[in-house]
Formats: C-alpha cells, sequence, structure tokens
C-alpha cells in the first residue's frame, strides 16, 4: 500500500496503482490482500515510521519514473524491430578492454590493468574485419567526468555499422529510429524537448559546420587555419577566447557559445555534417576537401544525440592519427592509453569501407519522454547507489 487518504486507499498491484476503498485499519507501507466490498486484510505490516521515508525504493521510484522506465523499454524495443526488419545482427561487444580509444575529450575509466569501455567502436570494426556486414549492440559505455543532467558516468550506448554503405544510409537509419520510437512512444513524431516540440519527421534538414559558423557565429571557418588565426577569427566576431590555445578548444568554445544555442532553437531536427579534420577521430577526410572529415552529428532541439563516421579504413594513417593523439595527451597532463593494436591489426587485414554511428539511447527516451534528466528515464543514476 502506497498511500492512504482518509477511507481510500492507493495500491500497488500486478494492473499498476489503484485506489480502494473501504481502507479499514490499514497503513502506508503495510502489504494487503483486498476483496472487493470489504476491509483489506493485513498480509505483512510495516514496521517502520513514516512510509515511504526519503530511503525507500517507492520514494526514490514515484509513477512518473516508472513510466519514464516504460518508455525506455519501448524505445528499446522498437529499435531492435527496426534492425530486425533491417536484417541487422545484434552483437555483444566486450565491457572491458586494454585500450579505450585515444580522443582528447574522452576520458576513461581504470578497471584492473585495462579500462571499461568509453565505445565498443573497435570491437564493433574487428568484427566488421572479419566478415559481418550489418550490425548492431546496446552497449553499457563509462567516460569519467561527465555528470550532469544529460550526463552519466555509465550509460548506454546504441551503435551500428553497415560495410559497403556510406553515410547517407546512415542518415537513413537514424532518421527511421528517431521517428519510430517517437511514435511509438507519442503517437507522432514529434521529439519533446522542455514544452517544446520537435519535429523529427524525415527528411532532417541538413547544415554543413562551415555554414553553420557563418551563420551563427559570424566565422569563415577553413578548417586549415592556425590556432593563432582561428583565435584572431573568434576575437573578430566577438567571441572572447579567454586562455585557450588550441585549435580544437578555440573550435569548441565558439560553438558552444554560438552554434548550440542556436541549435537549441530549432524546431526541426538537423543532421550537421562535415566536420574540421583535426575533429576527424576515426572519420575518413573528404577526397576533394581534405581539411574536412565526412562525419555529421545529429541535433534535435539543441541535444547532440548522436555522432557518426565514413569510416578510416587506412590502418598506417591511423596509427598516425593515434600517435598524435598520444603526444597532445602527454602536452596536456592527461592519461595517455595504449594503442589498440589488434584493432590496427583488423584494418590491415581488410576492413571493408563502411560507415558507422553511435546514439545516446538515454537521450533519445528522454526526448520520446519529455524528461528533463537523464534520472528521468534510467533505473539508477550515481547519487542512488
Amino acid at each position: 500500500m502506497l498511500a492512504r487518504d482518509a477511507d481510500v486507499l492507493r495500491l500497488r498491484t500486478a494492473e499498476g496503482e489503484v485506489s480502494y476503498s473501504p481502507a479499514g485499519s490499514a497503513s502506508p507501507g503495510d502489504w494487503i490482500t483486498v476483496v472487493p466490498g470489504q476491509e483489506p486484510q493485513i498480509s505483512l505490516a510495516f514496521s517502520g515510521g513514516d512510509y515511504p521515508d526519503p530511503s525507500s525504493e517507492v520514494f526514490r521510484l514515484p509513477q512518473a519514473r516508472l513510466d519514464g522506465l516504460r518508455v525506455r523499454a519501448r524505445v528499446l524495443a522498437e529499435i531492435r524491430r527496426y534492425f530486425a526488419e533491417q536484417d541487422f545482427l545484434e552483437v555483444e561487444p566486450p565491457t572491458w578492454v586494454r585500450s579505450p580509444g585515444l580522443e582528447l575529450h574522452i576520458q576513461a575509466l581504470r578497471a584492473e590493468d585495462g579500462y571499461l569501455i568509453t565505445s565498443p567502436e573497435f570491437a564493433m570494426k574487428r568484427l566488421l574485419a572479419g566478415g559481418l556486414q550489418r550490425i548492431y549492440a546496446t552497449a553499457r559505455c563509462f567516460r569519467s567526468e561527465e555528470e550532469g543532467p544529460q550526463h552519466a558516468l555509465e550509460f548506454t550506448m546504441l551503435e551500428w555499422y553497415r560495410a559497403f554503405a556510406c553515410l547517407e544510409e546512415i542518415i537513413g537509419d537514424t532518421e527511421a529510429i528517431v521517428s519510430r520510437c517517437m511514435m511509438a512512444v507519442r503517437g507522432r513524431a514529434e521529439a519533446l524537448v522542455g514544452n517544446r516540440a520537435i519535429d523529427v519527421s524525415p527528411p532532417w534538414q541538413r547544415l554543413s559546420v562551415r555554414e553553420a559558423f557563418a551563420r551563427w557565429a559570424k566565422i569563415d571557418l577553413l578548417a586549415s587555419e592556425s590556432a593563432d588565426e582561428l583565435r584572431t577569427k573568434l576575437v573578430t566576431a566577438g567571441i572572447a577566447p579567454g586562455t585557450a590555445t588550441a585549435w580544437d578548444d578555440l573550435f569548441y568554445l565558439a560553438f558552444l557559445e554560438r552554434i548550440e544555442p542556436a541549435l537549441a532553437e530549432l524546431d526541426h531536427a538537423l543532421v550537421l555534417y562535415d566536420w574540421p579534420a583535426p575533429l576527424a577521430a576515426l572519420a575518413r577526410r573528404k577526397p576533394d576537401a581534405p581539411h574536412w572529415a565526412l562525419r555529421f552529428e545529429a541535433y534535435v532541439g539543441g541535444i547532440e544525440l548522436a555522432n557518426a563516421f565514413d569510416e578510416l579504413t587506412d590502418a598506417e594513417e591511423q596509427r598516425a592519427r593515434f600517435r598524435a593523439e598520444q603526444d597532445e595527451r602527454r602536452a596536456r597532463g592527461l592519461p595517455v592509453y595504449p594503442i589498440d593494436e589488434k584493432f590496427l591489426a583488423a584494418l590491415r587485414e581488410g576492413l571493408p569501407p563502411c560507415a558507422g554511428i553511435a546514439l545516446g539511447v538515454d537521450r533519445l527516451a528522454m526526448l520520446a519522454h519529455g524528461a528533463e534528466e537523464l534520472r528521468q528515464i534510467a533505473a539508477f543514476v550515481g547519487d542512488e547507489l
């Protein structure tokens, strides 16, 4: 029994929460057996104080949060339904690895003599090299220094890959998955951000990073300028660079100050494509414009939902990038992670041309539920453990 209001009880049953009367002598927290029209029989009386108290699971999981968990389950079911229709194979990548990746802005959690994964990317690409062609995973991932309303140290990432495919097909998957999940939960292809409905019906609008900087930051971003040149462009545009001196830090400073707020004002989903090569990570450079990378990010109501690459398949170029990232980590006083030699061996063996994407399941469920905090659609968050 959850609560009592005079002669009416609020009960949690196998059919959900219901009201019942007469109340008899039952008190909140009691386990009771009821027969319609009769006073309840107390099977097990609650022996504590006021119920529910802040330490109880009922207090931690009010009805609204239980609704959020049901939304999350429907989102996951719709994801699996889509991939089954598209003839994808679900795989289970490892959670513990010897190398978590080397991207500068992602910090890993140490575990024994290895790390918890920040992404299942390396393992999944090895499966592509081994002969699989359409694969997906819903993986538990871990990133240090990521806490907030939309961030958690532990989170669920949906990652999928298509061999012998390009980013256009991944964009199509993304549009379909997001719109279908909204339809499954909300009955229409709209996400809810705060009190705003965001149109996610395909096709999504598209904008290059360079166009976004020109439109909203008044910066002509070339992706080939030096850090000093980019710093001057920020100052000219009225953006104070502060102590930032590295190219990537300057880029993200302008992005956070001018681009993200503008994205948040849009009432439709957006694909932001062609990212600067210094931020290429594991993406191929554009063959006809090598200062730019074949990468896109998907935004819904200003929320970054997914990050996709036309995948780099050249083992030597990938090694050179890893070494450069190690050097930069060392220079910035960040942990220096080992290079994943088995991943590079898979590239040498022959990773097929492919494209892949990582999408935040927690954020997708938040958009479907209209949640403002990740805890509204998660069973547990850090301070509850």
